[in-house]
């Protein structure tokens, strides 16, 4: 057989789809840099998520395209190009790409983990993240990320959040003294704080602000409504019938207030003994009833792990501790699924011509 030659091998590869738009790659403008030497070929493929399982398949279907021509090797350089929200006039936070709200209706369903988890795997995945405890009542990021300190100011004008694990974060629990002290503030009070904690934090260029959302349908979704233009919520459920009532009015309030559903996250759906005997404690189905109210995906559910509550009282989240546990590849799954389903969201707002613009990390990478 000849040598692949530079046209077929170029042809080949803007055929190959992406399975995050189902386009191809010349559709989508993300392919560039194709070299061929003899049977080895290289080139650069842009993505909008940093979701491995589309990595894995994009480079598969290339091998695939490309195998026929006699190509025995094909070294792929990805490069992440995460998807900007449109900014309102007056964005407090213009650098933010995407914002990003946890929330449930519902007390008691493990928001503030699924946060805690989701942040974490979305900066294990390359991109850059802030996470925001909007709970001022009951802050618990900082034992859930075992980080303590008081944020200071380097100009007398904007809070340098904390670090932690990569993540960039604020919450209310960092400014207490004492934290068994109770924050008994009237909203107004709250909504100041609130503010402050998105426009005065130095929040720099980020990919995703996740928000940990307090429990109900209260003021605090309504207030960041009016201040930004939201990517989406996650709707956090576990599925027993008692937590559906509460997390369907959490789901109604978003409809009303015009920020779209991402999708569902079932927590707590069931737990596995050490016989493999797979139990339903709390029933089956809650969340995909969700999902299905919202004309939402159900993003993924999440086992009962005892490892779960053990690191994160340890200040180190599953993900971060034992990512290759059942709850841990849980977390990343739907991490890796939210952000399949945010890039897939600003493409049809688009009109789904190009792939989705902005200015993601170079480099696709897994941190460890």
């Amino acid at each position: 057989m000849a040598a692949p030659t530079q046209s077929d091998v170029t042809e080949a590869l803007q055929q190959v789809v992406d399975p995050t738009f189902e386009r191809s790659l010349a559709d989508l403008g993300t392919l560039a840099d194709v070299r061929v030497d003899g049977a080895r070929v290289s080139c650069t493929v842009t993505l909008s998520s940093p979701s491995e399982p589309i990595r894995a398949e994009v480079k598969e279907r290339i091998d695939a395209a490309v195998a026929p021509l006699g190509v025995e090797l094909v070294e792929v350089e990805w490069k992440v190009r995460v998807p900007t929200r449109e900014t309102i006039s007056g964005d407090p936070i213009p650098q933010v790409k995407n914002v990003v709200l946890v929330m449930s209706g519902k007390g008691g369903v493990g928001k503030s983990t699924v946060a805690a988890n989701l942040a974490l795997a979305l900066r294990r995945a390359g991109t850059r993240v802030g996470l925001l405890d909007a709970d001022l009542y009951g802050p618990s990021l900082p034992t859930m990320l075992g980080i303590e300190g008081h944020p200071h100011s380097k100009d007398g004008k904007k809070i340098q959040p904390l670090q932690r694990f990569g993540l960039k974060l604020m919450s209310i629990g960092f400014l207490l003294e004492d934290p068994k002290q109770a924050v008994i503030w009237r909203g107004p009070m709250l909504h100041g704080a609130l503010q402050q904690f998105v426009t005065d934090v130095d929040w720099g260029e980020l990919d995703y602000l996740i928000l940990d959302l307090p429990p109900g349908t209260g003021d605090v979704a309504l207030t960041l409504a009016q201040k930004m233009r939201i990517t989406g919520a996650v709707v956090v459920t576990t599925p027993q019938e008692v937590a559906l009532q509460d997390v369907y009015k959490g789901v109604s309030m978003c409809q009303k207030l015009n920020v779209p559903i991402l999708g569902v996250v079932e927590n707590m759906s069931f737990f596995i003994d050490t016989a493999g005997v797979k139990h339903e404690l709390f029933g089956s189905g809650g969340g995909a009833k969700v999902a299905e109210y919202a004309k939402a995906p159900l993003l993924g559910q999440v086992p009962i792990d005892a490892a779960v509550r053990e690191w994160g009282d340890k200040g180190t989240p599953i993900v971060q501790a034992a990512p290759d546990s059942a709850a841990g590849e849980a977390f990343t799954g739907v991490a890796e699924k939210l952000a399949d389903h945010i890039a897939v969201e600003h493409f049809k707002r688009g009109g789904g011509e190009k792939a989705p613009k902005g200015d993601g990390p170079k480099r696709l990478r897994i941190l460890r």
